[in-house]
């Protein structure tokens, strides 16, 4: 603590008072203000002392309470060994105080009859300011002041488990994730203990912004994604006999001159081969105004072909073909494909036909082998040469074609984020399998939260060396990560970790605690995994949002289910809001989800969030001491 700030403060204002009533010669105002002012500087700058001992005390009370525990957790039995326990532990802790001196003949551990450690410390602080002697009254209070703190912990104490459901969002920028970052750090310390027997005391970590990152459990919790198979052939859906095209004209539209070609108007060919104006190769085109060799070029969205800045034509290399059934479609070579009639699927890597590469198309006459695909109007293709992969566009796919808010196509790649479980389990704590697996994530980009969770560790370096790669990205799907953090908790889901396994639901063995904290209103709900149309507007791009209602319903409907599951089983959940309006329905569902009113804590801004965390920290401690 810096006392020379406050102190120069007080002595600008004593001299300012002094040199005022200094100056009043009336009656007897300068003699009574000169016998007065000896007890008024002491007062006031006593009161520097005293609240430096206030914040003594509450060190001191920390530095017990972890002595205590050490001593408890002990095999000893007698009363001499339990004290020289406590008083080794107590004297450590101590060492992040130097400025007070621990009373050694008056601190005491002992072990009663009813296996309870009893604990109680006594400390010396030096006083800075109140000990100063001043004539004629001597000192205002000695040179030291005494602080003492008690604490008892039954031996029949608890493991205890907690896991931090924090808000990693983009309105955490700055000031806000750095405070998070030092505050999360500060909690573990209170809470994860050095001595892990017989009572442990571990921590997880569940950061969340729009979607969870499970890590390496991805897999196990999502299950598996359908990858793609490889093409091995893509060619154009031709009908008749080849005819030769002799002449092409530079005009609008493009006239053909192919003798007894045998088309009629409307029929849709397809032009390859052409020398010389080669801007008419690989394209689709509707005849019209055909005669017997001959035929206007019309676009198959029914505009004249404009040729008169094309090159000219040369020679009769080209050819035309008329489209089977007038449809231009391309048949595609995947043996094994899975694909249905009327299903999505995306291609990439095609050699040749480079143009159906990175589109989604609608599937129709699917063989087991084969399935055909209609390329857009316009698309110019090449002859297929080589390679290929067919990759399927549903859900459960690596990509997934949907409809927009705007009733447009759009595909998104499937990250390795998660969201909702959805389904009769969406509200348990259920083991992830078969239907009961948790939600994919669809974003727009691909990309997907870097902070990973960690599951229940006692390794304190691990977990804060996790909370110092904490960076803010993305919008708020508080739900999705306050289920994470009952998951953390919930011995059901041990088949997930290797490590890192919950106690059991007892609350007489294992103290299991949830601190759900965030800064903003939830706004992110999915739809088949799939930021849904009704999201908030601060949730990403409408061209982005899949057009259909959440599977779950209302963000905050969602976190109150889940809160009221995670509180049936015996979880205590404490809840931090960051700056968030107190009416709002983001403090509304902290209220609710909070154990107790007291539980709910109001951070105003990133100073106050240590405050917030120290006292959650100390509240866990203290659960399984009686004092």
């Amino acid at each position: 603590m810096n006392l020379l700030t406050p102190m120069n403060g007080l002595i600008r204002t004593a001299r300012t008072f002094a040199r005022r009533f200094a100056s009043e010669t009336r009656g007897n105002v300068a003699m009574i203000f000169g016998l007065s002012l000896p007890v008024l500087i002491l007062m006031t700058m006593g009161g520097v002392d005293i609240n430096r001992a206030s914040t003594v005390r509450v060190n001191l009370q920390d530095a017990l309470d972890a002595a205590a525990l050490t001593a408890a957790r002990s095999s000893y039995t007698n009363n001499t060994d339990i004290q020289r326990v406590g008083m080794a532990a107590l004297r450590a802790n101590l060492k992040n105080y130097p400025q007070i001196i621990l009373r050694e003949g008056d601190t005491t551990f002992v072990l009663n009859s009813s296996d309870v450690v009893i604990a109680n410390a006594k400390v010396d602080v030096k006083t800075i300011v109140a000990s100063i002697f001043l004539p004629p009254y001597g000192k205002f209070m000695d040179d030291y002041i005494k602080v003492g703190a008690h604490s008892e912990v039954d031996r029949s104490s608890r493991n205890v488990e907690v896991a931090l459901v924090l808000d990693v969002t983009g309105s955490m920028q700055g000031d806000r994730i750095s405070a998070l970052i030092q505050a999360s750090k500060d909690l573990v310390d209170l809470v994860v203990q050095a001595q892990q027997t017989p009572y442990y005391s571990k921590v997880a970590l569940v950061p969340y912004s729009n979607s969870v990152n499970p890590g390496s459990y991805l897999t196990t919790v999502r299950g598996g994604i359908t990858g793609s198979v490889n093409v091995s052939n893509a060619v154009m859906n031709l009908t008749g006999n080849q005819r030769t095209i002799t002449a092409a004209t530079k005009a609008r539209p493009v006239v053909i001159t192919s003798n007894n070609h045998g088309f009629s108007n409307g029929d849709v060919v397809w032009i390859t081969g052409v020398s010389g104006m080669t801007q008419l190769n690989n394209k689709a085109y509707v005849v019209t105004n055909r005669t017997t060799n001959g035929f206007e070029l019309y676009t198959t969205g029914g505009s004249r072909v404009d040729g008169r800045n094309y090159s000219n034509h040369s020679g009769s290399s080209g050819r035309v073909q008329k489209c089977q059934n007038n449809d231009c479609s391309v048949t595609i070579t995947a043996n094994s494909h899975g694909l249905s009639n009327n299903q999505y699927v995306r291609l990439t890597d095609i050699g040749g036909m480079t143009a159906l590469n990175d589109k989604t198309y609608l599937v129709g006459n699917v063989t087991s082998n084969t399935y055909t695909i209609d390329p857009e109007d316009s698309t110019q293709l090449n002859p297929y040469t080589s390679g290929g992969k067919s990759w399927c566009a549903q859900q459960g796919c690596t990509w997934f074609a949907y409809e927009n808010m705007y009733e447009d196509l759009q595909t998104n790649l499937v990250s390795g984020c998660v969201t909702e479980r959805t389904g009769t389990n969406r509200y348990t704590d259920v083991a992830p399998s078969g239907s009961s697996r948790v939600g994919r994530h669809y974003p727009q980009d691909g990309s997907c939260l870097s902070n990973q969770i960690l599951p229940l560790t006692s390794n304190a370096t691990l977990i804060k060396n996790r909370i110092n790669q904490f960076v803010a990205e993305g919008g708020t799907a508080g739900q999705i990560g306050i289920g994470w953090g009952w998951y953390m908790l919930a011995p059901t889901f041990n088949s997930v970790w290797p490590t890192g396994a919950a106690g059991a639901y007892n609350t007489a063995e294992t103290l299991k605690a949830a601190v759900i904290m965030t800064d903003g209103e939830f706004n992110t709900p999915y739809c088949s995994g799939v930021i849904s149309r009704d999201a908030g507007a601060n949730s990403g791009s409408n061209t982005y949002k899949i057009n259909c209602a959440p599977d779950n319903g209302d963000p905050f409907a969602q976190s109150r289910a889940l809160c009221d599951g995670m509180r049936a089983r015996g979880i205590v959940v404490y809840t931090v809001g960051l700056g968030i309006s107190a009416t709002g329905q983001a403090a509304e569902v902290l209220r609710y989800c909070a154990t107790t009113g007291s539980y709910f804590h109001m951070a105003d801004n990133a100073s106050d969030l240590a405050g917030a965390f120290a006292a959650i920290g100390r509240d866990i401690t203290q659960l399984r001491i009686s004092r």
